[in-house]
């Protein structure tokens, strides 16, 4: 997989003016729907940084109930990156839903024929929240996931920071 860059138009655009666009990278990443009439994840704006993940089925989550909500699909996330899932800003307002564990991560070696991204999705209302197919509940973004080699080390740097939300109010 190699990235090729496009401009956000078709005009000729020079980023160092106020309101310039870069050119930006737009990777060809592998994906498989489980269901043809599933819509494939897309940027809702040109500023987009995610790509919107809708369900790829009818659903009640109960309050107070994490449910999978099926997306239909199967990502073939490069090796190197993780795919990051993330509730839509209007989830959680409109919706009364968030991602059960904060983030989703989607490994690069969750892709065989039935590794569905699936939404874990966590009603926090005390009422019953109808999720229907094609709707878009959760985004995701290609974020690279680089390995560490640990050092263990008798001492640290000297002095400390303070502590947890030592850095203000």
């Amino acid at each position: 997989m190699l990235p090729t860059t496009q401009n956000q138009s078709d005009d000729t655009v020079d980023p160092a003016e106020p309101g310039g666009r870069r050119a930006r990278a737009v990777w060809s990443v592998r994906i498989r729907r489980l269901d043809a009439s599933v819509e494939l994840p897309r940027y809702a704006t040109d500023g987009s940084a995610a790509f919107d993940l809708a369900a790829a089925e009818d659903a009640v989550i109960a309050p107070g109930e994490v449910r999978l909500v099926a997306t239909g699909l199967v990502i073939e996330v490069p090796e190197g990156m993780f795919l990051a899932v993330f509730a839509r800003s209007s989830t959680p307002l409109k919706r009364g839903l968030m991602i059960a564990n904060g983030v989703g991560v989607v490994d690069s070696d969750y892709c065989g024929p039935t590794d569905e991204v699936k939404i874990p999705a966590l009603n926090f209302t005390s009422l019953p929240v109808r999720v229907a197919k094609g709707d878009r509940i959760a985004q995701g973004i290609l974020l690279p996931s680089p390995r560490v080699a640990w050092e263990e080390v008798g001492e640290l740097r000297a002095g400390s920071r303070g502590g947890f939300g030592a850095t203000g109010e």
